[in-house]
């Protein structure tokens, strides 16, 4: 048989793959993008509203410290107080710093650019990730995934105004987050790259930024650690899931990294000085510990699993996978094949699952160790498991509609992949759409708050001009965080304190 022949036969049996593939899906083709294009518009509307309050966002708890300090100190200053006298974590109050540093303008900005730098990244991770399941990345699906993902972390849990808004809890447990998704691409770019001299460099990258992120979030570090161990561990060369040692390498630096900026924090003069002030209590190996622990962790998850919404995420996975496979190669190109193989594949769904569970009880028991019995409520922590949780069910789901999309074919097939599609669109709508109520009480609570904050900051400003070195101030609570007056003993009154420095006056006296 000739070669022309050949060729032919190919592009025929191309062509009716294309077919087969996507002649007899027109109403499906049509539905996914507008799936999409909904999604895109509902939980981007949401988040905007969100970077829309940061205009209205001021100081409350931490921000007031953090904010004369970086006012006052600089920023190698407010890092050196914190190294030396707060809790050790350099690289939270160098950021702290560049955030406070124009006054209170980088609080105000901050959310957007979380969610702006949080969508890009996002989207990537989704393209890779199709690309290696064989299937062809749609932008519009991809971020529809991104906007909800970031929606239901933001506006689902049970302190929404920590997660975006408040500043100190943005910096500690929500930048991580966006840090570590473009770390993973920095990961999957270098152990690809021929040049030895670029994958040096992103080796290098993997221990720094590892160490910087040891001294910004320990729970991140913990959760982050414990992946990347665990990928490390199935990346050794002698179990075939990698062809070399650059996988290995990566995790390896990324968890020493990890290791020496937890070490510099832990032995930090402020860390110790922190613990210090902490009464005595039972060892955290003790019976009755590990089991306040283990209740503590049970308390988590029944505060996750409570809200069905965390659901829209696999449910808009769905949808990227059927995207992601309905579009076939044009004549003469062969069908694209999964560049994971299989037990590569059975491995990225396994992990998921230990990292999260485990994760989350590594977080439990520092919450608890640093914060007492009621250490497992501070939910802006949560964050550092919420989203590879998310990731996962999102990833799940697109496994699932890649499969459905690829071997079910037919009449009946097609018309339940449509079914389908109608059914994980309606649920990821329906859940983005549960959270409409906490984005609405949010906006009120924080306009009318910024509306009475700017009133008394006017009144005190006046009257510290005119001399006064004992203002009144009138406590503004918002998102469960401390105000001034939280304690009877105003020496203990840590926030009183900062508010009297913020102001430049000697004390306050509540109005």
């Amino acid at each position: 048989m000739s070669t022309a022949a050949v060729e032919g036969e190919d592009v025929r049996t191309s062509s009716s793959a294309v077919g087969r593939g996507t002649g007899r899906r027109p109403l499906l083709r049509r539905l996914l993008p507008a799936a999409g294009a909904t999604l895109v518009a509902a939980s981007g509307a949401l988040i905007a509203v969100g970077c829309f309050l940061g205009l209205y966002v001021r100081p409350t708890s931490d921000d007031w410290c953090a904010a004369w300090k970086a006012r006052d100190l600089g920023v190698l200053g407010i890092t050196s107080d914190f190294y030396m006298t707060q809790n050790g974590r350099i690289a939270n109050a160098f950021l702290s710093g560049v955030v406070y540093g124009d006054g209170l303008a980088g609080t105000k900005i901050l959310p957007t650019v979380i969610a702006v730098s949080f969508t890009a990244g996002l989207v990537l991770l989704g393209r890779e990730f199709i690309r290696l399941l064989g299937g062809r990345p749609r932008v519009l699906v991809l971020t529809a995934c991104a906007l909800v993902v970031q929606a239901l972390l933001y506006f689902g849990g049970t302190r929404s105004y920590q997660v975006l808004l408040w500043a100190p809890a943005t910096i500690s447990h929500t930048v991580p987050s966006v840090i570590g998704v473009w770390m993973l691409l920095l990961a999957i770019r270098t152990v690809r790259h021929p040049s030895a001299a670029a994958r040096a460099a992103g080796f290098a990258s993997a221990f720094l930024v590892g160490f910087a992120l040891g001294t910004l979030s320990e729970p991140f570090a913990l959760v982050s650690g414990l992946l990347a161990a665990a990928v490390g561990l199935l990346s050794l060369p002698r179990l075939g899931l990698a062809r070399n040692w650059h996988p290995f390498t990566w995790c390896l630096l990324w968890c020493s990294g990890l290791v020496c900026g937890l070490a510099v924090l832990y032995t930090s003069p402020g860390a110790r000085w922190r613990r210090a002030q902490q009464p005595d209590k039972a060892s955290m190996l003790s019976a009755g510990e590990l089991r306040g622990t283990f209740e503590d962790w049970l308390r988590m998850w029944d505060s996750v699993t409570g809200q069905w919404a965390y659901l829209g995420a696999a449910a808009v996975g769905v949808l990227l996978g059927l995207a992601s496979g309905l579009r076939g190669p044009s004549p003469g190109q062969r069908e694209p094949r999964r560049t994971v193989p299989r037990k590569v594949l059975i491995a990225m769904l396994l992990l998921p699952v230990p990292v999260v569970v485990l994760g989350s009880l590594a977080v439990a028991v520092g919450l608890r160790s640093g914060y007492g019995p009621s250490g497992w409520t501070y939910a802006r922590t949560w964050t550092s498991y919420l989203v590879p949780m998310e990731l996962a069910l999102c990833g799940y789901g697109a496994l699932l509609g890649a499969w459905g999309g690829r071997w079910l074919s037919g009449r009946r097939a097609d018309a339940a992949l449509v079914t389908g599609a109608v059914a994980a669109g309606c649920l990821a709508l329906a859940s983005v759409t549960a959270l409409v109520p906490n984005v609405q009480q949010l906006t009120t609570s924080t306009v009318a708050r910024s509306v009475a904050w700017d009133a008394q900051n006017s009144r005190i400003r006046t009257d510290s001009v005119r001399g006064a070195t004992d203002v009144g101030y009138r406590p503004l609570y918002i998102g469960t965080l401390a105000e001034p007056f939280f304690t009877g003993n105003y020496e203990r009154d840590w926030v009183a304190a900062c508010v009297s420095k913020w102001y430049g006056v000697d004390r306050i006296h509540r109005r």
